[in-house]
């Protein structure tokens, strides 16, 4: 088993990354990345954790990209360095992260729910806040249940404190992870919201502005829509990639290492080495000098 896409404390997850390498291969899986939400912080780690195991490992990230009306994410898979315009987009949208949730703060407080954004980082001390992190708090404090109930009550979009996310400029994180030494890939591509008569060219756009690959298959989409990806993907010259978009259970107890849609094993297909020459070479290293 593979899995390109999983998230550790360094954003979202639950597991430091050096859990999450450990737990990976506790799982039997021999090919993996780690692709937080715009940030490299824990790839160092999660590198050494993977020397430690013996399997492969694929430095990664997740980048929101502006576009209206949806959730547009681009991974960078095979990351060598971490070059000046991708550290550039990084510090933005960490920036724009911050100014979001102190947006949410806000619109808690308005509602009567008084806690400041200083106080959800003492209780998450170290890690990148974003919704998750608010929804754990909510559930800690006895103001929801559970996690998905603060999603669903507050937190998703059309909700009361959803807070739209300044994104990267497409073509700019096109360049900054290429810089990098990696292969941008669009993420679940279902979250661009498209209908099937509109993805292809959305798609063929993409490829031409330098987008290499395509998430097909994820958890978050129907086995039928995933295969329907992977057969535009071939037609267009993309890589098809799959991912768990693992998180830890007690953020989306859906979700499992090594799997994706219909909780089918993600194959060893998907594992195209000659895209990563470099991972040969520095077999289980990550030492990018910042």
């Amino acid at each position: 088993m593979i899995d390109l896409h999983t998230h550790s404390t360094a954003s979202d997850g639950q597991y430091s990354p050096r859990e999450l390498v450990f737990k990976i291969a506790d799982k039997g899986i021999s090919v993996h990345a780690i692709t937080d939400h715009d940030t490299a912080d824990g790839l160092k780690e999660g590198a050494q954790a993977a020397k430690e195991r013996g399997i492969t490992f694929v430095p990664g990230i997740e980048l929101n990209i502006e576009r209206p009306n949806c959730e547009f994410h681009l991974l960078g898979l095979g990351l060598q360095t971490i070059s000046r315009s991708l550290r550039d987009i990084i510090q933005f949208l960490q920036d724009s992260r911050i100014n979001r949730n102190l947006e949410m703060i806000k619109r808690m407080n308005d509602d009567g729910i008084q806690v400041s954004f200083e106080q959800i980082q003492q209780e998450f001390e170290g890690q990148v806040i974003g919704r998750p992190h608010f929804a754990a708090w909510l559930e800690k404090h006895g103001i929801v249940k559970h996690r998905q109930q603060a999603f669903d009550k507050y937190l998703a979009r059309g909700r009361p404190w959803y807070v739209d996310r300044t994104g990267a400029n497409l073509d700019e994180a096109i360049v900054a992870i290429k810089d990098s030494g990696g292969l941008p890939v669009v993420a679940h591509p279902m979250s661009l919201y498209l209908s099937w008569s509109k993805i292809e060219p959305v798609m063929q756009d993409f490829k031409e502005r330098g987008v290499c690959g395509m998430e097909c298959f994820h958890p978050g989409a129907r086995v039928t829509e995933c295969l329907r990806l992977e057969e535009l993907a071939q037609k267009l010259g993309m890589f098809v990639t799959a991912g768990s978009d693992f998180h830890g259970e007690k953020i989306r107890v859906d979700r499992r290492p090594g799997h994706c849609c219909g909780d089918k094993k993600i194959d060893d297909r998907f594992w195209y080495e000659e895209l990563f020459p470099a991972l040969q070479k520095n077999y289980g290293t990550w030492s990018p000098e910042f």
